[in-house]
């Protein structure tokens, strides 16, 4: 042993003990080797039996070493969970963290977690607070966060005095199916803004350009006091547009001078946008910006409006210098006043919660579809027969509902 403890060099190896003699009698290295990777683990050089429970180990002198039992380290616990309970009083004394936890509750994948998360929902359901909903989408490059930035510190400030919750949805890799979470980078001032909340949600792959739970997710806000959401969704196209069916208002961002941007989107997520932004409103972008909004203006008469009431505008503004911000937050708040004033509002939010309803239990159904014992058990050969080119994708989906309804109790 003290070849191997001693820090200084020895010259010759010292005399082994004679308990440490091999049983034929000769000195060998081997035994110490054999004790110490017994008991450190290690393999590296010599050979390795099990007797009963024990591992032995096997020199290369034939030497036969049967290594000390030790115990295993206790099993680490489960963290317990939160108390619902709490978690909702927190959140309605503005309490941070527990909105971010319970927020995170409702977004986990774990049904005994995302149970906890439901339970909280439940009771801040209770409190009836409520907020003004916007949703904020436009393609890829348009200045999303940045307006975002600019609009969250007007509203925050005087003479408006709102406390805002951003919900920003950040796109999910479709490799790795991870999140990069960085909208926060590009709103540091509203990051530290004490009258502002900024919650970044990956997509999960859903799709929309929106999360699973933003909904819930907003309702959470909402009780802790937050009088106006902003949900932000992914870089978008031309039918992407499900946070429209979430959100009161549905504002769209373009960018100027995006070539033939008009064309390839103005049906499907510009008719119903209730209010077109066109943004970059300064420096060399500012006569592009002019153009585009005659465009979306000319484009907008050609279509039907979704209210009676309101008829979708069309702003330039520049989140860098903030000209046209002043005017965008004005028609928020009289679209908002005009359709709670006529009863519209009230009605669009019992038609959303509808909605929600039956797309949480479409997912709910899907994920008890692909448990089903009965399907797991031909799941496989189906998909390799579709694979193969034997059975249709058509095919293959009617044998796993063939097979999920046979196992189903009469």
């Amino acid at each position: 042993l003290s070849l191997f403890l001693s820090p200084h060099t020895h010259t010759q190896p010292p005399p082994l003990s004679p308990s440490l003699k091999s049983p034929h009698g000769t000195s060998s290295l081997c035994c110490v080797l054999s004790m110490l990777s017994s008991v450190m683990g290690w393999s590296a050089g010599i050979g390795r039996t099990v007797v009963g429970t024990l591992p032995v180990r096997v020199g290369v002198c034939g030497c036969r070493t049967t290594a000390t039992a030790v115990p295993h380290a206790p099993a680490k616990k489960r963290r317990h969970m939160p108390d619902p309970a709490d978690l909702a009083d927190g959140i309605r004394d503005g309490n941070r963290a527990a909105l971010a936890q319970s927020i995170t509750l409702v977004e986990s994948k774990r049904p005994d977690v995302r149970a906890v998360g439901s339970n909280v929902l439940e009771r801040v359901l209770q409190q009836g607070r409520d907020s003004i909903r916007i949703g904020i989408s436009g393609p890829p490059g348009a200045g999303k966060s940045s307006f975002i930035e600019a609009m969250g510190k007007l509203i925050t400030d005087n003479p408006h005095n709102r406390h805002l919750a951003v919900l920003a949805v950040d796109p999910s890799s479709s490799l790795r199916g991870g999140s990069i979470l960085g909208d926060k980078t590009r709103m540091p001032n509203l990051t530290v803004n004490p009258r502002a909340y900024i919650r970044p949600s990956p997509s999960g792959g859903t799709l929309g350009g929106v999360a699973r739970n933003t909904c819930d997710a907003m309702v959470l806000c909402e009780g802790a006091g937050f009088d106006t959401v902003l949900i932000e969704t992914v870089g978008v196209g031309q039918s992407e547009f499900a946070v429209a069916d979430m959100v009161d208002m549905f504002v769209l961002i373009v960018s100027p001078g995006a070539g033939d941007e008009l064309q390839g989107i103005k049906r499907g997520i510009v008719e119903l946008a209730d209010l077109i932004i066109v943004n970059k409103n300064d420096g060399e972008l500012a006569v592009a910006n002019k153009q585009t909004r005659i465009e979306y203006t000319r484009a907008l008469k050609l279509m039907r409006p979704r209210y009676n009431q309101w008829r979708p505008r069309v702003v330039g503004v520049s989140s860098k210098t903030g000209e046209g911000l002043d005017k965008a937050w004005g028609y928020m708040e009289e679209f908002y006043e005009c359709m709670s004033g006529t009863g519209v509002l009230a009605s669009r939010r019992q038609q959303q919660y509808k909605a929600w309803l039956w797309q949480h239990l479409s997912e709910a159904l899907l994920e008890d579809f692909q448990q089903h014992p009965g399907v797991r058990k031909v799941a496989g050969k189906i998909e390799r027969e579709v694979v193969l080119r034997k059975l249709t994708p058509g095919q293959g989906a009617e044998r796993l509902l063939q097979a999920f309804n046979s196992e189903r109790p009469r």
